[in-house]
């Protein structure tokens, strides 16, 4: 066999190989894990900021099951609380976490912008 093509089945077999392999900082889906106070309040915080300081009320146990958090906006309601009749045209916000090496990370889909969360625990799923 030629050196050209013994270098050549080299190349293809560790390209091959390469596939299956995530390379480095890659962002995985997510959950949290172990949510506690702290990071319940950093993850509000993180949204809310991301809303431009929008008033946020999250569940005890957002992105505990799903890696992808929808946030809708508050339906618009008259001076006695009654919800005006019309068609909501605002989209929710969707958010997702992902984890990319060691850290947990929230990513706004609208904007693409990237938060890493200090002090939340999160796993791949």
């Amino acid at each position: 066999m030629s050196l050209a093509r013994t270098l050549a089945a080299i190349a293809i077999a560790l390209a091959t190989c390469a596939c299956g392999t995530l390379p480095a900082g890659t962002d995985l889906p997510a959950i949290i894990v172990s949510p506690t106070a702290q990071s319940r309040e950093e993850l509000r915080q993180t949204v809310a900021g991301a809303l431009n300081d929008a008033p946020v009320t999250l569940a005890d146990d957002a992105l505990a099951r799903d890696s992808v958090l929808l946030i809708e906006r508050n339906q618009a309601r008259d001076a006695q609380g009654v919800p005006l009749s019309g068609r909501e045209l605002g989209r929710p916000e969707k958010f997702q976490l992902v984890k990319n090496g060691g850290d947990c990370v929230l990513i706004h889909e609208g904007s693409g912008k990237r938060w890493t969360l200090k002090r939340t625990q999160c796993s791949p799923i």
